[in-house]
């Protein structure tokens, strides 16, 4: 696939919210294929299942290259299939490996999908999930699916508080991200407010520390629309701890783009209410100039629409930034 076109208007500065292009929800991930893992992690993983599998349904949200997929077995029977080689896919490997460990230590009875069994060796990591019969929501936003996630990570705070693990905070795992400001200055010198975007951004450590376990990667595509329950929270690689509200707020981000009045949502939902105005704008400076940054780097060969969903949410979170702040 050749290389995407540099961002438009990226040197100019912010750009119109109605301009910018849908991403593919639903189809970006180009996945490692289950006929691809080696026979003897298959045969491992038919084993395990109790049956041959008969039938692999590849995800295709997301942004990372790891198999992820549905199997069917000849008996009916499905699992949700996560695995990565240690070689040619450390990260992702690792990442999976830090999943297993911190399903394994939540507690039942979560909209969580179960960690069935777990696999590591010296070459693949392999965890078997739950299938949660179910659907990603739709985009743009339906109201009644954005209120079952929401519910959702009021359920997860609540019952995470604190974290079931030892956890790093949030201070610590991001503490690189206010540093994107300095290439924001460099390459966006057209950008508006940068100083006073770059101050409330240095203040992300104060603003978001807490004592509840935080998800950190609460996307659409990273929740299912469960048939009869609730909406289930996938894709536990990166948890830390931090304040109860920063999921919720990084979700109605993702909700504003789509034209949904977030500023109205926080101010009913419980996680939200009283949180102070100041550290949500310090979050949102945070993830803005990371997103900036971000999205000016080479497109992954593993993710192609990965940079344009990090420039689809640089321009979100800097408009709702701009309008909660009166920058006009």
């Amino acid at each position: 696939m050749a290389a995407l076109p540099a961002v438009p208007g990226s040197a100019t500065g912010p750009r119109d919210l109605a301009t910018l292009p849908s991403l593919p929800h639903g189809a970006t991930a180009r996945r490692l294929d289950w006929l691809l893992l080696p026979p003897g992690v298959r045969r491992m993983v038919e084993d395990r299942l109790g049956s041959p599998v008969v039938e692999a349904t590849p995800a295709g949200a997301g942004y990372t290259p790891g198999c992820a997929a549905t199997l069917t077995g000849d008996d009916g029977r499905r699992i949700f299939l996560k695995a990565a080689g240690k070689r040619a896919q450390r990260p992702f490997a690792r990442a999976y490996a830090q999943e297993a460990r911190m399903l394994r230590a939540l507690p039942d009875g979560l909209p969580v999908p179960r960690l069935l069994w777990s696999h590591e060796d010296d070459e693949w990591v392999v965890l078997a999930l739950e299938h949660v019969a179910g659907t990603n929501p739709a985009r743009p936003w339906a109201a009644g699916e954005l209120d079952g996630c929401l519910e959702t990570l009021e359920t997860l705070a609540r019952t995470l508080t604190p974290p079931p693990a030892r956890l790093r905070t949030f201070a610590q795992d991001f503490a690189d991200m206010p540093g994107s400001w300095d290439h924001v200055r460099a390459h966006l010198p057209d950008w508006p407010h940068v100083e006073e975007a770059a101050r409330l951004a240095a203040g992300y450590a104060r603003a978001t520390s807490g004592d509840t376990l935080v998800h950190t990667d609460a996307r659409d595509d990273n929740f299912v629309l469960s048939e009869s329950g609730p909406a289930y929270l996938c894709d536990w690689n990166f948890p830390v701890r931090g304040a109860a509200w920063v999921d919720t707020v990084c979700l109605v981000m993702t909700a504003y783009g789509d034209g949904v009045d977030a500023d109205a949502l926080l101010a009913r939902l419980p996680l939200t209410r009283d949180v102070d105005p100041q550290d949500v704008d310090s979050l949102l400076a945070l993830l803005c100039g990371y997103f900036l940054e971000r999205r000016d780097q080479p497109p992954p060969y593993t993710s192609p629409h990965l940079r344009e969903q990090q420039d689809w949410c640089a321009e979100v979170s800097w408009a709702w930034l701009a309008q909660r702040r009166g920058w006009h």
